[in-house]
């Protein structure tokens, strides 16, 4: 769906039934991310030249993220989600760690022996071109190749310590790229989360593929998702043992779009559902997260319209915001708010605990929150 350029931005709703927290998101394109409390006020803020794509919160009060895509690596050139390294950044936003790799994209998890996981891209030779199904060939000038996706664990150092190869894994006839996606990737890995058992929950956009392989690399232990989501985004394991999913729905067979849904991974049942009325009306072509809170709630990121939101399970929208940070998309330069996902934290949460988070530090930004101003165009670089 579209929305009007004078649709209000900042905080649309508070209800008394949302899970109370701190929510951390940034602005595709941004240099910053941006911690909100629930009247939608900025309390703090990250500040990163390189920009701050996508970050989370660590206990010690950090914010692991990664940054801008790479400016000279031609295989990885245009492709969402690459960037050219991750940084940890201490509360003043001084670098206290980083790892620089053009091949690097989208998701990482800080381990707690230290090491760091992060998905990266590999070049496919020429053997396994023939092989794979789907996808069309985009223009021949842009084409080098197909890309697939690695699970890297980096030490502190920055040293490769192991490198999980997916493509190893698949199957030609099963994981077959969506006709409507060029050959340039394979899989498009786009999250990596852990499960109880430290084994790895990865999402893969254009197989339609939400998968738990191996920690060993050895083998999936549970895949699904073609014919039943399309083009996914952030699973992440449930302590009732299902799976959270945000459902794009994009290049679906009927009307496109997203939803929620809970699945269990030991039926392949889905137990859960959120949407909207009418459907096309919840709808985020690409990124956007979920993830279940402590009461039961669940926090949405619609990331390709920057509008973070708080369903009850009846399915009752309890908290809403809608990013009024605006910055050049790192693709398009067009100005965007867009997000690629959201946290909420609760008060207690040890790396804020302690923190100074007084809204006043930042009331110039504020003021236009309580003015309810649309769309100003703000640019966060």
């Amino acid at each position: 769906m579209g929305r009007s350029i004078h649709h209000p931005t900042g905080l649309i709703h508070n209800g008394p039934t949302a899970e109370k927290g701190y929510t951390l998101f940034s602005s595709q394109g941004g240099t910053h991310a941006t911690l909100i409390d629930m009247e939608g006020q900025v309390v703090h803020r990250w500040n990163y030249d390189e920009g701050i794509v996508y970050g989370y919160l660590l206990e010690n009060g950090n914010i692991l993220c990664r940054t801008l895509p790479p400016e000279n690596c031609d295989l990885v050139k245009g492709i969402g989600g690459s960037s050219r390294s991750l940084v940890e950044l201490d509360w003043e936003s001084n670098i206290v760690w980083e790892y620089r790799d053009p091949m690097i994209h989208h998701d990482f998890v800080r381990l707690e022996n230290g090491n760091t996981l992060v998905l990266a891209f590999e070049h496919l030779d020429d053997g396994w071109v023939n092989k794979i199904k789907g996808g069309y060939i985009p223009d021949p000038a842009e084409y080098e190749g197909i890309l697939g996706d690695i699970i890297r664990e980096v030490s502190p150092e920055g040293k490769i310590l192991n490198d999980i190869s997916i493509s190893k894994l698949l199957d030609f006839d099963e994981d077959v790229i969506c006709p409507l996606e060029t050959r340039r990737e394979w899989t498009h890995g786009n999250s990596i989360n852990l499960t109880p058992d430290g084994d790895f929950l990865v999402s893969f956009r254009l197989t339609h593929t939400v998968g738990i392989v191996k920690n060993s690399g050895e083998k999936f232990l549970w895949k699904w998702g073609p014919g039943d989501i399309h083009h996914q985004h952030n699973p992440t394991f449930l302590e009732n043992g299902n799976i959270l999913i945000f459902d794009n729905g994009s290049h679906s067979k009927g009307m496109d779009h997203s939803r929620i849904i809970e699945v269990n991974p030991d039926s392949n049942e889905i137990e859960w559902e959120y949407t909207e009325d009418p459907p096309h009306s919840f709808y985020s072509f690409h990124i956007s997260s979920a993830e279940r809170q402590a009461n039961g709630n669940t926090l949405v990121c619609e990331g390709a319209f920057g509008r973070i939101f708080e369903v009850s399970k009846s399915g009752d929208v309890v908290w809403e915001y809608i990013n009024q940070f605006y910055a050049p998309d790192a693709r398009t330069g067009n100005l965007t708010n867009m997000s690629f996902r959201a946290h909420k934290y609760s008060p207690d949460f040890k790396g804020i605990r302690d923190r100074d988070l007084n809204p006043d530090k930042y009331k110039n930004i504020n003021r236009l929150n309580k003015n309810k101003q649309a769309n100003l165009g703000i640019i966060t670089s």
